[in-house]
């Protein structure tokens, strides 16, 4: 995945034609290929990118012919990460062919950036997306939103050819961006975008999400229930599990077997309400056996650690390795997942899986009645979002019970999320069927 990407040219495209198993196959058996349209793919480890990069390659090995059309890896940092340039490339990985378009990218992505960046790769990618469907002639044609500014000319040309649609919607990004306050300040923009999504989502033959309430908000935008089908972010048990010893992390980081250490590991921006998480260590600072470890990237944590690197009980990392990571999640005494009230059940959070996987115990933060709630409700110690003081007094509570809450519900609840079932269900749905 991390080959270094070569310039995208016809000498390029000619040398996937003569590829066994890429444009060729995928010329000569239009049943047993599809293009995959997402703004995140692999090699990012976090969010969406992680699971489009997945889908795409459980596809290749069932013997599709993958084409992906994306952009360089860039989330959660939005900065292109090494190895990879902000420009048009073209590599084969094995059975699939994925080819990377440009987009708008700054460090602090707010208020209209936030919309800039999807729409320039909207805008970069059409080109190459629109000439791959007419090309390949694809069974099926695979968008994810974010980012749902790319989708209509990938259903025109689809339509084009008789291609199945399908969207994969990780994110009601039109919402998220306006709950989380960075477009907050243009109501008409508002207005538009929901008039643009209304007309795109309608236009898919099949719509795929992550959670019920969010289901149940794509049919409120006039999505027929039909179309809709529920398939939850996956954890890959294989990968994520309880280590037998104690996480080398713990003797690294210089924490002693009487300390109680609380963990966020995962994307750092607005909607991830970590401000709270440290609000609450800044309570907690004289519990000197309590420490905090916000480990992960993202356009908020900058602000985070200016505000909050003075607290001796804060440590700021970097995102780990991916191949170190189960070790990163067994080296807490609690997992912390906040999010911020805007938000709630506009996205069910994909790191939860790895959480409860490690064995280890999780504190959520959501309100009653919202799907996450209900979701983790008895395996998980749960608090109000936005409230400090609360989180506070529950990791003091999880302290002092140190691991005697249902820890048999936590896995339990981990097995209903296993990778297997949840990644040939997306298949049968790709192909055209289902629920």
């Amino acid at each position: 995945m991390t080959a270094a990407a070569q310039p995208l040219s016809d000498e390029c495209e000619q040398t996937f034609d003569a590829a066994p198993g890429l444009a060729t196959a995928a010329a000569t058996s239009p049943r047993k290929s599809v293009v995959v349209y997402a703004m995140n793919y692999a090699p990012e480890t976090a969010g969406v990118g992680k699971y489009t990069g997945e889908i795409a390659e459980y596809l290749a090995a069932e013997g599709m012919d993958v084409t992906v059309v994306t952009t360089p890896p860039h989330y959660p940092g939005w900065a292109v990460q090494p190895g990879y340039r902000n420009g048009f490339s073209a590599t084969a990985e094995g059975r699939i062919t994925v080819l990377r378009a440009p987009l708008m990218l700054r460090r602090k992505m707010r208020g209209i950036w936030r919309l800039l960046a999807p729409l320039s790769f909207a805008l970069t990618s059409a080109p190459v997306v629109f000439w791959q469907i007419l090309r390949r002639r694809p069974a099926t044609v695979f968008c994810v939103e974010p980012t749902l500014f790319a989708a209509p000319v990938a259903q025109l040309a689809a339509r084009l050819i008789g291609a199945r649609t399908v969207l994969h919607v990780h994110d009601m990004e039109v919402d998220a961006a306006f709950a989380v306050g960075h477009l907050n300040s243009r109501p008409w923009l508002k207005a538009l975008g929901h008039v643009f999504e209304r007309g795109v989502l309608g236009r898919f033959d099949r719509l795929i999400t992550i959670s019920n309430r969010m289901a149940e908000g794509l049919v409120l935008k006039g999505v027929p229930d039909a179309k809709v089908s529920v398939v939850r972010n996956w954890v890959d048990l294989g990968q994520f599990h309880p280590m037998e010893d104690i996480s080398p992390y713990r003797a690294e980081l210089g924490f002693r077997p009487e300390d109680f250490v609380v963990l966020y590991s995962g994307s750092i921006g607005a909607k991830q309400g970590l401000n709270v998480l440290l609000d609450a260590a800044e309570r907690l600072e004289d519990e000197r056996h309590i420490h905090f470890v916000v480990a992960g990237d993202g356009p908020q944590k900058p602000e985070l650690e200016a505000r909050y690197g003075h607290l001796a009980n804060v440590r700021f990392l970097p995102f780990q390795p991916y191949a170190r990571l189960n070790a990163l999640l067994n080296m807490p005494d609690l997992h912390v997942l906040p999010q911020d009230r805007s938000t709630a059940d506009l996205a069910l959070p994909s790191k939860l899986g790895g959480m409860l996987a490690s064995g280890k115990p999780v504190l959520v933060t959501a309100d009653e009645g919202t799907e996450l709630a209900q979701f983790v409700e008895g395996a998980v110690y749960l608090t109000p979002p936005n409230d400090p003081e609360s989180l506070a007094a529950c990791i003091l509570r999880a302290r002092s019970e140190r691991d005697e809450l249902l820890p048999h519900a936590r896995m339990a609840l981990v097995q209903s999320l296993s990778k297997r079932p949840a990644i040939i269900a997306i298949r049968q749905l790709i192909d055209g069927g289902g629920p």
